[in-house]
C-alpha cells in the first residue's frame, strides 16, 4: 500500500470518528466523548493541532489521559498490523 493511501486511510478514519463523536454528543445511543477521543488519537499522528489538543486533554483530565495513552498504544498496534510500518517509510 502506498504512503498516500495509508495517510488517506488514517485521515478518513480519524475524521470519521470525529464526526461520530459530534453526532454522539447529541444522540443518547452513541458515546460522543469516546469517539472524539479516538478520533483525536488517530488524527494526532498526522496533525500537530490534534496532538496539542490531546496533550491539553491529558493535562486537564489525567484519568482520561491514561485512557488516551492506552488507546494510542492500541491504535499504533492496529496500524502496524494493518499497514506495516507507519513511520513514513
Amino acid at each position: 500500500m502506498s504512503s498516500f493511501a495509508k495517510r488517506a486511510a488514517v485521515l478518513i478514519a480519524g475524521w470519521l470518528f470525529i464526526g461520530l463523536g459530534i453526532v454522539g454528543l447529541f444522540l443518547p445511543i452513541l458515546q460522543g466523548i469516546l469517539f472524539l477521543l479516538i478520533g483525536l488519537v488517530i488524527l494526532s499522528t498526522e496533525y500537530v493541532w490534534a496532538h496539542h489538543l490531546l496533550a491539553r486533554v491529558r493535562q486537564r483530565f489525567p484519568k482520561l489521559g491514561k485512557v488516551a495513552d492506552e488507546a494510542t498504544a492500541k491504535a499504533h498496534q492496529w496500524l502496524q498490523r494493518l499497514f506495516g510500518n507507519h513511520d513514513g517509510r
